[in-house]
């Protein structure tokens, strides 16, 4: 009983927990962090030397609070080792803070500590570059950096963050100036607007030279998170419905299997209301203990899940609330209470006789009886068909045992589901990768970091040829990127020319088709959409007074630069004369082609030109490694709380069965033989909740993905959802049989070690 309460409490707590923290992710850390409504940028040199009038903007109309002034520079932050070629990092705004607190922007250190001393730097864990941990090594304008902290700020305020002498030698005009305010009213667009209205006017003459309102960097956030909800909130059911049904079942199961002795109280003058407060008192007092270990257990548990889901939503970790600390514990207990007290009541309403001949050998045992006599018919030993009979003799128990498995089968053939669907959206994202080989035709600057920027590319037309003649080359693709002016969009949007052979090698069409011949373009759904257009629809394109008129053909499955991209041939778009950033090139081998030689190779010819070729790199994104990390430990935690429902059930049956087992051994079963007879039993029960379960998982997973597509602004295609293909379901409704098996094996080895004399002491 203990144990029980305690796993279904620990899981329960989780689970809840979860759906907590999926509410209002960002409001929530936001507000904790006191974050900033508006975060202001002032020229230093207009205020640098006159710092009291930044003061007096503090007490400006609509001002609640003000921190600041801060130091900043705009840098460009190159980690200390090779960079890919062709890499240049984006510049990263960094400010100068003696410490994360104050009373704005309390920013919470994730990893490491804060920067006390000149070459330390932290970073944002929002943008932190890959592969950069505490201790690497940054290098801003000539100055090498040792990263000892990563923090994050629900505002978003900075990009890194030094102490504040650090900032004056990284800009050689001198740093600007950094404010950041709470304002008394910034529900909407208006409010935060009429608020720098009033901060600019407290500040005359000043150079504000840019203003970040926090309802920006609060949709940018809900849309990163929206995807992960509809899952999270999918498992936390999951987790509470589980924990609830072990906890019933174990508890009723306990109660029915003490049958007999409340027919004994019964005929010893004991009233049905004092049955029912014995039992609930011996089922409370370990459940108790469970209850108080099991909330101990689940905030123990919660802190690294609850750092990933904080990880997912881009939000310093949060930890259990403690009313979910109260209200689990006390729910599990009422439902404990509720399952004991009742199916104890009503057993001791009935006559004494009634009861103690029931718990003798009443319908259960004459059932299993006529279940061992239809099924010994069969050709299989003695022990399969007394395991097979054994699910009949307890329906209802058989029932329950079966639930619980249904629900871990569900969980498993959910979690495989999401994950394939994940790793397919990963792979099938990004349609310009592609081919085995990837060229690209700029060369790191040989200086490293510091050296200038101007770094001529090689001539793409020269590396074609290159490609062309080269052995092992079987096709290859150009693309190239720019920016360009779209009608009807404001900003303009990315742009990628195509050159060369099946340049839609490797895509994914949500509709219609990848263009073929001149004057056509595809584009992702959230291009669609931003645009008012559809497939079929044209629109144009200008650069400097250039335009070019596209017809959209088809929709791209598209993840990135939040599926704004226009993708045509370049011969499209040759009129604009647009200035493209260096060209990649896709290169599929010849089959039998060594990988490793063909770049050594190729290598030694591209170099002298400028470019490099190098293996493709696997596709890789942080968010769908969260959500995928997620799905195994929410998974495992679920199967786990199966497991212990499977246990528990068959704990009780063992010790129901007890006298029979003595029996069965007296006339000659063998210890191997009692663990074959019990896991047949629980191996049967898995085989039908898994039948059971797959499909509901199945069909869940189909409908929670595209929940999450929409969530986070795109369409899922239909061919990454399903997964459930070929001879996977079978394998899912096998699930079963794994999972009720682990959770009896610990009874069927007690079963086959209990001693015949001992056993038979039950008679």
């Amino acid at each position: 009983m203990a144990l029980t309460t305690l796993i279904a409490v620990a899981a329960a707590l989780q689970a809840l927990g979860l759906l907590v923290s999926s509410r209002g992710p960002f409001d929530r850390a936001f507000e904790g962090q006191h974050g900033a409504h508006l975060t202001v940028r002032f020229a230093g040199s207009e205020v640098g030397g006159r710092p009291p009038r930044l003061a007096d903007s503090a007490r400006a109309a609509r001002v609640a609070d003000a921190a600041g002034p801060y130091p900043l520079a705009s840098v460009r932050l190159w980690p200390v080792r090779e960079t890919p070629p062709g890499y240049t990092p984006p510049p990263s705004t960094l400010v100068g803070r003696a410490a994360p607190d104050g009373p704005v922007d309390r920013v919470a250190l994730v990893d490491g500590r804060w920067a006390t001393a000149p070459g330390e730097i932290v970073l944002e864990r929002a943008t932190l570059p890959p592969g950069i941990r505490p201790g690497a090594r940054v290098r801003a304008e000539q100055i090498e950096l040792t990263v000892v902290g990563i923090a994050s700020s629900a505002g978003r305020s900075a990009d890194a963050w030094v102490v504040p002498e650090q900032v004056a030698g990284l800009t050689a005009a001198g740093p600007d100036v950094q404010m950041l305010y709470r304002l008394t009213a910034a529900g909407t667009a208006e409010d935060v607007r009429a608020g720098q209205e009033a901060i600019t006017a407290a500040v005359p003459g000043a150079a504000l030279t840019g203003a970040r309102s926090y309802l920006d960097v609060r949709q940018v956030a809900q849309q990163n998170t929206a995807a992960f909800i509809p899952f999270l909130t999918v498992f936390a059911l999951l987790g509470l419905a589980m924990s609830v049904l072990v906890i019933g079942t174990v508890v009723s199961g306990t109660v029915v299997a003490g049958t007999r002795r409340i027919g004994i109280l019964k005929s010893l003058g004991f009233t049905p209301l004092q049955v029912g407060r014995a039992y609930l008192a011996q089922a409370l007092l370990p459940a108790s203990a469970g209850a108080l270990l099991g909330a101990l257990l689940g905030n123990a548990l919660a802190v690294p899940v609850m750092a990933q889901v904080a990880q997912a939503y881009g939000t310093a970790a949060v930890l259990v609330p403690v009313w979910v600390d109260v209200l689990v514990p006390a729910a599990a207990l009422a439902v404990v209470a509720a399952t004991a007290f009742v199916p104890a009541l009503r057993a001791a309403r009935m006559p004494a006789a009634l009861v103690i001949g029931r718990a003798a050998g009443g319908t259960g045992a004459r059932r299993g009886l006529r279940a061992r006599r239809a099924l010994g018919r069969l050709p299989l030993p003695r022990s399969v068909i007394l395991g097979l009979a054994g699910p009949l003799a307890r329906p209802a128990r058989s029932a329950a045992t079966a639930s619980a498995v249904a629900f871990g089968a569900l969980a498993v053939t959910l979690a495989v589901g999401l994950g394939s669907t994940l790793v397919a959206v990963q792979t099938g994202g990004d349609p310009d990768r592609s081919g085995t080989v990837t060229v690209r035709t700029v060369l790191p600057p040989e200086d490293g970091p510091g050296a200038p920027a101007a770094v001529r590319p090689a001539d793409p037309d020269a590396v074609a040829r290159v490609l062309e003649g080269h052995a092992g080359t079987r096709s290859f693709r150009r693309t190239a990127r720019t920016e360009v002016d779209v009608a009807g969009l404001t900003g303009g949007a990315p742009l990628v020319a195509y050159e060369g052979e099946d340049t839609g090698a490797g895509t994914t069409m949500t509709s219609g088709r990848w263009f073929a011949a001149p004057g056509e373009a595809v584009v992702a759904g959230r291009f669609l959409r931003a645009s008012g257009l559809r497939v079929g629809d044209g629109l144009v394109v200008s650069e400097q007074g250039r335009s070019a008129r596209l017809t959209i053909v088809g929709e791209v499955f598209d993840l990135g630069d939040d599926g704004m991209t226009l993708r045509t041939a370049g011969q499209s778009v040759a009129a604009l004369e647009s200035p493209y950033l260096p060209a990649v090139f896709g290169v599929e081998l010849t089959a039998g082609t060594d990988r490793d030689r063909y770049l050594a190779e190729l290598n030694g010819i591209l170099e002298p030109l400028g470019a490099r070729a190098s293996a493709t790199e696997g596709p890789s994104s942080s968010v769908l490694s969260a959500m995928r990390g997620l799905i195994a430990v929410l998974t495992l935690m679920l199967v786990a709380v199966a497991g212990l429902g499977v246990l528990n059930t068959v704990v009780l049956d063992t010790r129901d069965r007890v006298r029979d087992q003595g029996i069965l051994k007296a006339l000659g079963m063998t210890p191997r033989q009692t663990v074959v007879q019990v896991l047949t039993g629980v191996a049967v029960i898995g085989l039908a909740a898994g039948a059971v379960g797959a499909p509901l998982g199945a069909a869940l997973h189909r409908a929670v993905m595209p929940a999450m597509g929409r969530a986070a602004g795109f369409a899922i295609p239909q061919a990454f959802i399903d997964v459930h293909g070929g001879a996977l379901p079978v394998l899912m409704a096998l699930a079963g049989v794994p999972i009720a098996v682990a959770g009896a094996l610990a009874p069927a080895f007690w079963a086959a070690r209990t001693r015949t004399a001992r056993a038979l002491r039950a008679e």
